[in-house]
């Protein structure tokens, strides 16, 4: 079994969620404001509840080699992924107290706690797969917004974020977990009872991203509702 037998297992999911309408906006520069900055909020309750589950990730390692290989993750979240987060929100007028500050939304806590349920009730493979989709998911979209012709290049507001997720640094990193990804599911037939359990573990994760897109953009829904009340 690889890492593709999990995304052609849910196509459907795996679409919805790498071509949202929240990426589309994004890459063309027409989402609104507001919704970037209650994705840019929500994104950094995540990062810290993810840096947990890698965390989680050494404590149901089987091995010295496994406790070794999330290490890395731990650190770079902790110390520079949300690190770079935060500077890159004071850009947006965010400050650490701003982010500290805010409530997770449903979709946030959905998310993050089914990937931290995962990693307690099930083994180290189920974690790791759960947390799959996000760093799969978000380096797959950003070659993609670079390749699309549709992408507004200049004057987009949001170029840096693309900038970020289709660098050589994301994508190598990114290149180097799927093998290890890969490493993991090795062994295992993607038609016996473990391989769909995985499945699911993957599709479900998958809908939780879906979820954190659609979250963010329902405030340009909320905004045009009240403004049609005025």
């Amino acid at each position: 079994m690889r890492y593709q037998d999990l995304i052609k297992a849910c196509e459907q999911d795996w679409a919805a969620y790498t071509e949202h309408e929240f990426v589309r906006l994004l890459a063309t520069g027409e989402l609104p404001q507001p919704c970037y900055l209650h994705y840019l909020k929500q994104d950094f309750l995540f990062l810290k509840q993810y840096a947990r589950a890698y965390a989680l990730a050494i404590y149901k390692a089987r091995t010295l080699a496994e406790m070794r290989q999330f290490l890395p993750s731990v650190q770079a979240l902790l110390q520079e992924e949300i690190s770079h987060h935060v500077r890159y929100c004071n850009d947006w007028g965010l400050t650490e107290l701003d982010l500290e500050a805010q409530t997770e939304e449903v979709g946030t806590v959905a998310y993050t706690r089914y990937v931290l349920d995962t990693g307690m009730s099930g083994d180290v493979v189920q974690l790791y797969t759960a947390l799959a989709p996000c760093f799969i998911g978000y380096a797959q979209i950003g070659r993609a917004l670079v390749m699309d012709k549709r992408t507004l290049k200049e004057g987009n507001p949001y170029t840096s974020w693309i900038d970020l997720y289709s660098g050589d640094d994301l994508q190598q990193s990114t290149l180097e977990s799927q093998q290890y990804l890969d490493v993991l599911l090795a062994d295992i037939d993607v038609h016996s009872a473990q391989g769909k359990t995985l499945i699911e573990v993957f599709r479900n994760a998958t809908r939780m991203e879906i979820a954190f897109w659609e979250q963010s953009l329902k405030i340009r829904d909320l905004n045009a509702d009240n403004q049609g009340a005025v």
